[in-house]
């Protein structure tokens, strides 16, 4: 009615309360929401560093753990293998590990492994073609898909090879090296994945 009064005062108070209980109910309904974006327990510990065991491995031997889901191969290489080395450089795509995407600086040589422990090759254990992942085949003889073969791995899904530095081979599909994920030794017993040693990058 053109008579009513408007109480101004009510009106304010009623649009002021209104207002805070919509924003407090909105920000209640937030909290899961921004609470679902941070990564659960289980994430977390899947990109945590990994301690592995590597008093029982021989030489000649391969132990695999699992770090961020992959499979990360620790391999004792002997003498032997370490001296072909050098007899596969013609051969290899990217012998002098140039794609520093592929290794920690300190892991950028001929062994791609630390100077200190050279025989120690750590490295992601999956094809850099498709992710497939490779067999290891150490032995230095011929086989079907390498006459002159000298030991690494060999990829069966598509026919990739690898020396046993992880240096990919010319001529086959894989296009980089296999990975080397950062590592440092805790003592000559231990190793643990995902973490650089003291000073290196």
């Amino acid at each position: 009615m053109a008579n009513d009064v408007v109480d101004q005062g009510r009106r304010r108070f009623l649009t002021a309360t209104t207002a805070v209980v919509g924003g407090a109910g909105a920000l209640v309904a937030a909290v899961p929401f921004i609470k679902s974006w941070q990564p659960s327990a289980r994430a977390k510990n899947a990109g945590a560093p990994v301690l592995a065991d590597i008093s029982k491995v021989e030489p000649g031997q391969r132990l695999t753990i699992g770090w961020r889901g992959q499979p990360v191969w620790i391999i004792n290489r002997t003498p032997a293998l370490l001296a072909t080395l050098k007899q596969v450089d013609s051969r290899l795509k990217d012998p002098n590990s140039e794609n520093a995407d592929q290794q920690p600086k300190y892991a950028q040589n001929e062994t791609r492994s630390l100077k200190d422990k050279p025989e120690w090759f750590v490295v992601i254990g999956i094809c850099t073609h498709l992710g497939c992942s490779p067999d290891f085949v150490p032995e230095i003889k011929a086989e079907p898909f390498d006459p002159d073969w000298k030991g690494g791995f060999f990829c069966p899904c598509h026919k990739s090879r690898y020396d046993i530095a992880g240096r990919v081979f010319q001529g086959v599909p894989a296009p980089a090296n296999l990975p080397v994920p950062p590592y440092k030794f805790i003592n000559d017993k231990q190793i643990m994945i995902g973490v650089n040693p003291e000073g290196a990058a």
